[in-house]
């Protein structure tokens, strides 16, 4: 039999029953399924994600990203012809400048502006609120970049804060089937521990966590820590060369601070470092590549690709959701736990009818 070629974007392909795709979450953030796959037995359990102290051990170490999604979608209408207008902030460049997606109909142009529309207004009344009487706010687009983002100066003395909050909603992917966010999302598309503000899209994998399931791993010895990464704009950018080679991996801001650092190393033998998330696997490894055995503290931009024969050298256990065929996470999983073992736990993931993608269901892979 031929081993697949794991630089081939079609291997990474699986159909995907539409129905699967999770657009609102589960009742409770610990409703959600969760299979467990076991690698050194290949054995593939179905669980649920209130059980998750049960296949974990005291002393083990939970790794959460504590990142906290802006609300960067925006929307408005070009100045000069009232067109209507979509953007998605993405990050403050030390010139003061935003950088940003833009979407409308026909050819932008550099020195134009936006005027701005507060979500709500936006959602309720559509082109209607253009005429409307609400606040305004004007972007100048300055410059588009090779990546296909804008350059976009904002009101002398704003802040992306200030603006985002009056006039964003949080940036849901668009698979999830509205633009605007809700109440629910509102709440939902945080974790219970967002507190860094500077992603454009969750850290899923922490979404399931409840106060009472994260009192439930503190009771059992169960220990967890925090490091920072912004989940960047390419998470909603996909693969878009036949080989994976050729594949440019967007860059992300990630930090593992000095209390991370400090359980990482005073961890105890047997217990396990368990990365809760893709974005928490790239940060530790990005930091263990840089600093072997952690020695201290450390922040920067990372672009790394975990592929099939990636050495690990800080996850010993991962807890993820179900990705997107062709995404560069489901690569990254199957080169934590194995080509054929990842592929039988997304075929029975189908055939058991769990939730798809970040109001899904959840994987231990141990």
């Amino acid at each position: 039999m031929t081993s697949p070629d794991y630089n081939k974007l079609s291997t990474w392909q699986f159909h995907l029953p539409e129905d699967l795709i999770a657009s609102r979450p589960a009742p409770r953030r610990d409703d959600s399924r969760l299979l467990v796959i076991e690698r050194e037995s290949e054995q593939i359990h179905h669980a649920q994600i209130r059980d998750l102290p049960d296949w974990l051990r005291a002393g083990d170490l939970l790794v959460f990203n504590n990142t906290r999604v802006l609300p960067a979608r925006i929307f408005g209408f070009r100045t000069s012809t009232g067109g209507r207008w979509e953007g998605l902030y993405t990050e403050l460049c030390a010139s003061g400048d935003w950088k940003m997606l833009c979407d409308t109909r026909g050819r932008l142009t550099a020195g134009e502006s936006i005027t701005l529309i507060p979500a709500g207004e936006w959602a309720a009344f559509g082109l209607q609120a253009i005429g409307g009487g609400g606040p305004r706010c004007e972007l100048v687009l300055r410059q588009q970049l090779d990546d296909g983002c804008w350059l976009a100066t904002p009101p002398p003395g704003s802040s992306p804060a200030t603006i985002l909050e009056q006039y964003g909603s949080l940036p849901l992917p668009p698979y999830m089937g509205r633009k605007v966010a809700d109440e629910a999302d509102t709440d939902r598309y945080q974790t219970t521990f967002a507190s860094e503000p500077g992603a454009v899209a969750a850290p899923t994998a922490g979404l399931h966590f409840s106060e009472e399931l994260l009192n439930e791993c503190h009771l059992r010895g169960i220990r967890r820590t925090e490091l920072t990464l912004h989940t960047g704009v390419g998470t909603f950018r996909p693969v878009a060369t036949e080989l994976l080679s050729s594949h440019r991996m967007h860059e992300e801001w990630c930090r593992l601070p000095e209390d991370a650092v400090r359980k990482l190393k005073s961890r105890p033998a047997a217990a396990r470092t368990v990365a809760v998330g893709t974005t928490s696997v790239r940060t530790l490894e990005s930091a263990a590549l840089q600093l072997p055995d952690f020695p201290a503290a450390w922040e920067g931009r990372t672009s790394l690709f975990i592929q099939p024969g990636f050495q690990f050298h800080a996850v010993d256990a991962l807890l993820t959701n179900f990705h997107l065929p062709g995404s560069t996470l489901i690569v990254l999983v199957a080169a934590f736990a194995g080509f054929d073992l990842v592929m039988e736990a997304y075929r029975q993931a189908i055939e058991q009818r769990y939730r798809f993608y970040s109001y899904g269901d959840a994987m231990l892979i141990l």
